[in-house]
């Protein structure tokens, strides 16, 4: 039988999707943004509730996949401390300006993951040319890719998925995801004729502490919406210092 992965962000998420069948779980932090590195704690209490593989995403903003010094030092960082804490493998994503693979850095990440799995996440859909990017990753030594087959959703990219699955010939793992529903999975596995898929299998919850609108005020909607990164304008920091500076009128 395919093997059954969930996209899970809280340790009820993860129970939950091992009592409704999961094989395999992927945990993130703010699902809400695309899914980004969770805390080790939240991945501790995962290991300890749920008796699954637990594969953790290493992604440490929203927006694209080009990453500066300081989040590439970062992801380095958390790929280690999560494999020690017990993570079966990382998930993540590094593209150059042009659309192609960061393989210096997949390659370090490999090593970082010091032979745990290594899944090169949904990046992979925006690359120039997939069929190299693929060859790539297996070079990379890269366990596994997590693709729609560049479409909107798996089912819709499934004969791009059959063709990166025939392409591989068991040299990389091929996870398509994205859009699965029970509606189309047995569609995408026969079109595909893959082994395993990914889910989301999201629905909604409500914090009861405030409203939904209140909820909305702490976020930047805007950048978000544009799809905009959040980052320190230090002229303004420097104008407020200054302004504290004023000796009271």
């Amino acid at each position: 039988m395919p093997i059954l992965e969930v996209c899970v962000g809280s340790v009820p998420d993860a129970t939950a999707a091992r009592r409704a069948g999961a094989n395999r779980v992927e945990l993130c932090g703010a699902l809400e943004l695309g899914g980004l590195t969770p805390s080790l704690g939240l991945l501790e209490g995962v290991l300890d509730a749920a008796d699954l593989p637990v594969v953790v995403m290493l992604r440490p903003r929203g927006g694209g996949f080009a990453y500066d010094t300081g989040e590439w030092s970062a992801m380095l960082r958390d790929a280690s401390h999560l494999i020690r804490a017990g993570a079966s493998g990382i998930v993540f994503g590094a593209l150059t300006a042009e659309r192609g693979i960061e393989a210096e850095r997949v390659r370090r990440l490999v090593d970082a993951a010091a032979g745990s799995e290594t899944v090169f996440h949904r990046a992979f859909d925006f690359v120039a040319d997939p069929a190299a990017a693929l060859e790539e990753l297996i070079s990379l030594g890269v366990t596994r890719v997590l693709t729609t087959g560049g479409a909107p959703s798996a089912v819709e990219g499934a004969e791009s998925l059959r063709r990166l699955i025939d392409q591989a010939k068991g040299r990389i793992e091929v996870l398509p995801g994205g859009g699965v529903t029970a509606g189309g999975v047995g569609e995408l596995v026969r079109r595909a004729g893959c082994t395993q898929v990914h889910i989301g299998a999201a629905t909604s919850a409500w914090d009861p502490s405030i409203t939904g609108a209140q909820a909305a005020s702490l976020c930047d909607l805007n950048r978000l919406a544009a799809g905009e990164l959040r980052v320190v304008d230090p002229e303004a920091v420097a104008a407020v210092r200054a302004a504290l500076d004023q000796p009271p009128v």
